[in-house]
């Protein structure tokens, strides 16, 4: 992505994911607002995006965080959300393995609680580790997790996969957790 849209970029991750009234939009059930909408409510805000800038966004965003809808009238982020929505997830068989970023200032609650999905609607898992260390370097020095997600589909956890590549699960018990060197 262009260095000029990142700003850009986080405005729409603050409004889809958390804050729709900081461009004065609604989102639906399913977390769609209309692009016009947005764009306008952007503009009063003080963050003027034009179209083909969105379209860019969308398309050029490392994360896939953002989809828009088949005929490109609504958009919507596709998860990391701290609002209430129904994202109409699919359940779906996970691998073996899955992993989690996050920072070594973390590591104490984790090892008491597992992972939790704190204000977001569920745990962020990545399926490669190169993913999951890159989360994990924006918050501070890295831990990464190995999640033994196979055990826990066995075990009746249901997993389900973003549109944009990312593994979501309500919860990560510790004895499906072990921490990985990274030498």
């Amino acid at each position: 992505m262009r260095k000029e849209l990142k700003p850009k970029s986080k405005f729409l991750s603050l409004v889809l994911r958390h804050k729709p009234a900081a461009a004065g939009v609604t989102l639906d059930e399913n977390g769609w607002c209309q692009v016009h909408d947005l764009l306008r409510g952007a503009e009063s805000a003080g963050v003027s995006i034009s179209l083909p800038e969105l379209e860019e966004i969308v398309a050029t965003n490392e994360k896939k965080r953002f989809s828009l809808c088949g005929d490109g009238i609504k958009i919507r982020a596709n998860q990391g959300h701290s609002i209430e929505l129904e994202l109409g997830l699919t359940e779906k068989e996970p691998p073996e393995e899955l992993f989690h970023g996050t920072t070594i200032r973390f590591d104490e609650p984790i090892m008491e609680n597992g992972l939790m999905k704190m204000k977001r609607h569920h745990v962020h898992l990545s399926s490669d580790i190169e993913t999951a260390k890159s989360v994990g370097m924006r918050h501070g020095k890295v831990l990464i997790l190995r999640v033994d997600s196979e055990s826990m589909g066995k075990d009746g956890y249901k997993f389900y996969l973003s549109e944009n590549g990312v593994w979501l699960v309500d919860h990560v018990p510790i004895k499906y957790l072990k921490k990985m060197n990274l030498r």
